[in-house]
């Protein structure tokens, strides 16, 4: 396509925002780069013909940054050509505009009015696995622009999010790990006392409680108690069109409620199993002293030496993928979930049962990569 040099607005700055209109005939597209403010948007080209065989597309693969006022402006613009009939294409234009020009640029008289249950059962028809992807990769792109300094997520969120998911799971993970970890000493004390090794039961506790059994026991209960309330409350907001009201701002909701809540479960995972794995060892001390004879001093030597290896690392380590997998789920379903409260129930079960099921997938991954390191 041919530019068309009347209709560009140059820059005033390095990196400010630029429009052009480039193309000819009957395709025509709208370009636009840097970082987009409050300036104006330049006039469709007089070649431009307002006809129902005209096609307008965009390109802002080179739009750093752009502000709500660009929302507005576009559609002054584009709200005449959608009168006359021109087909507009707005695959790409950033994500955040697109639902909102969708649902209020004027539809030519020959199609169809399309309402915003009708958007929103589009993108609910969407495959499970696309929606997956997406969300994934959203997210990574999040990663990447907080690491490079340029997120738009609040350091009170994250600290607010620590609270939520750490010191309050505590209690119930304590108790879960302490039961758990008494039916392993119990029962592998049981089999042991068969062959006259009840020395063994600590190496027996501190490998099966520190590398596996704490880190599940982390995961499913921050399932059940934090993925499903991240879930409930992205599908509330979503439900409620908080949602749309933050991208009409020009907030990424990934940057402004998945990632304080994913950075949160990162640094609360390896916290938390490391004090399900002690209370598990605790339990594990108790029955093997007091109810096999096993001599205290010895229990804690053999619990020392078996702790010298990669366990506690692989153990942590576990425990730190749990927690993300468990974030991503809850989020995932929420900003995923319909908009009425049948759906957000649904979407809860639904963060629950998937993150279950990536945790599972997970564990079977890592133990065969640990074990074929020989770690």
């Amino acid at each position: 396509m041919s530019p068309a040099p009347p209709s560009d607005i140059p820059s005033g700055s390095p990196g400010a925002g630029e429009a052009r209109w480039e193309g000819e005939g009957q395709n025509w597209r709208l370009v636009l780069s840097g970082d987009w403010a409050d300036a104006g948007l330049p006039k469709p080209p007089p070649e431009l013909p307002v006809a129902g065989d005209t096609q307008v597309g965009f390109d802002s693969t080179a739009l750093s940054h752009w502000q709500p006022p660009l929302a507005g402006a576009l559609w002054q613009l584009l709200a005449p050509l959608a009168r006359g009939g021109v087909q507009l294409d707005l695959a790409g234009l950033p994500r955040g505009l697109r639902p909102l020009l969708t649902l209020s640029l004027p539809q030519p008289d020959a199609a169809p009015q399309r309402s915003k249950q009708d958007d929103a059962d589009a993108t609910e028809a969407d495959p499970e696995w696309r929606k997956t992807l997406v969300f994934i990769g959203d997210t990574l792109a999040a990663v990447g622009r907080l690491a490079r300094g340029r997120t738009a997520m609040r350091m009170s969120d994250w600290l607010w999010q620590i609270e939520q998911t750490g010191p309050r799971s505590l209690p119930i993970v304590l108790l879960v790990s302490s039961l758990v970890g008494l039916i392993v000493a119990y029962m592998g004390a049981e089999q042991l006392q068969r062959f006259g090794a009840q020395s063994f039961i600590a190496n027996l506790v501190t490998i099966g409680v520190v590398r596996e059994i704490a880190a599940l026991v982390v995961g499913i209960v921050l399932a059940g108690r934090v993925g499903a309330a991240f879930a409930a409350q992205i599908g509330s907001m979503r439900a409620g069109e908080e949602i749309d009201a933050l991208t009409t701002l020009g907030v990424d909701p990934v940057e402004h409620l998945v990632l304080p809540r994913m950075l949160a479960l990162l640094v609360t995972g390896p916290l938390l199993t490391l004090c399900a794995g002690i209370a598990g060892l605790l339990v594990g001390w108790g029955v093997a002293v007091v109810l096999y004879g096993v001599p205290p001093a010895a229990y804690l030597a053999t619990t020392r030496d078996a702790l010298a290896g990669w366990d506690l690392f692989v153990g942590l380590l576990k425990g730190s993928v749990y927690a993300v997998l468990v974030a991503l789920a809850g989020c995932r379903q929420g900003l995923n979930a319909g908009r009425s409260a049948q759906a957000v129930g649904e979407a809860t079960t639904a963060a629950v049962v998937q993150a279950i099921v990536w945790m599972v997938v997970a564990a079977s991954a890592l133990t065969v990569i640990f074990q074929r390191l020989d770690i």
